[in-house]
């Protein structure tokens, strides 16, 4: 089973090789979100931690492990205007075949309220987007593979569109220290329908790395990721009259989490994005934009976490909750 679902894997990588080097303006941004609050709270991008959550695995498939065995994770984001993003994640030992996770996500925009070209109502409509993703993890000595494979369906005013993605990951676990390195190929996909016949999508492809450390002796885990490293340019580059320099361009491809371990039930969660500070930063003030916290806390089988990330609009907020299923059974 386990080389059915690889070469499934590679053949989709086969399929999806005419897509790279297109151009269009990427759609499907759920693809983006962070999948769970702990996400959220070190930054939104970490490619590096396997020790967060289940849903961890949608950031990078190398990152699930025999200790997530029957893990489930259910997230709420609070978004703007009545927007919501849902995301449940779940991992399972089958034995024969090993641990596969399982992930779906919903961005639910709420409704909004249709006009013609002459201002007439013409009703409300509803739209959102859908991802499904399944994958599959192996380790050999202090490395573990994996890879993901996900469907993505949106629907924007009864236009429809859809496509199909790849994640490829490694990830280094040293074997004496609490040190990881990760490294993931993102949303390597085509689109497979289109909105419109004169729409043009792309699956937001990306290459990201990182990095996460625990000293011995302190009570702090901190991570350094990096993305969007097909792009040279600073993404943010909007006032072509003062062009970011090259220290800006290098920050725009960081971000920085932290989880701060109060106790071994408890820890708080830091984290900036260097990119989302200055693209929604108010004019002469970055105020809290790009900058995110949060909280987690266990209890017996149960962990609750809490993030409020900062934009321009204001914080968006957070909640998950993840369960030990094996133990919520086994448990009379």
């Amino acid at each position: 089973m386990r080389r059915v679902f690889f070469g499934i894997c590679f053949f989709t990588l086969a399929l999806c090789h005419r897509g790279w080097g297109q151009s269009a303006t990427t759609s499907f941004p759920t693809l983006s979100l962070p999948v769970s609050a702990e996400i959220s709270g070190v930054s939104g991008v970490n490619v590096s931690d396997d020790q967060l959550s289940v849903a961890q695995f949608q950031n990078n498939p190398s990152l699930s492990s025999d200790t997530l065995d029957g893990s489930l994770s259910v997230s709420h984001l609070f978004y703007f205007a009545g927007t919501g993003f849902t995301s449940f994640a779940f991992q399972n030992d089958f034995r024969s075949i090993g641990l596969i996770s399982f992930g779906v996500s919903h961005l639910s925009l709420g409704n909004v309220d249709g006009y013609d070209l002459f201002g007439t109502p013409t009703g409300s409509f509803s739209s959102g987007e859908t991802v499904l993703a399944i994958g599959k993890s192996h380790q050999i000595n202090q490395f573990r593979f994996g890879a993901n494979l996900k469907g993505v369906f949106s629907n924007l005013a009864g236009y429809r569109a859809s496509g199909i993605s790849l994640d490829v990951g490694g990830l280094f676990v040293h074997p004496q220290k609490d040190f990881t390195i990760g490294l993931v190929i993102k949303n390597v996909g085509v689109v497979t329908k289109e909105f419109s016949t004169t729409s043009s999508s792309s699956i937001p492809f990306d290459v990201q790395a990182g990095v996460t450390y625990k000293p011995e002796h302190m009570p702090l885990r901190f991570s350094a990721t990096t993305y969007h490293l097909t792009e040279y340019n600073s993404p943010y580059e909007i006032d072509v009259t003062d062009p970011p320099g090259t220290l800006d361009k290098v920050l725009s491809h960081l971000t920085f989490g932290g989880e701060l371990l109060i106790h071994k039930n408890v820890s708080l969660l830091l984290g900036y994005n260097f990119l989302r500070h200055q693209e929604l930063k108010l004019e002469g003030a970055g105020g809290g934009a790009g900058f995110s916290i949060g909280a987690l806390a266990k209890v017996n089988r149960f962990s609750l976490s809490f993030s409020r990330s900062g934009y321009v609009a204001g914080g968006a907020y957070q909640v998950s909750l993840n369960v030990d299923t094996k133990k919520l059974i086994i448990r009379k």
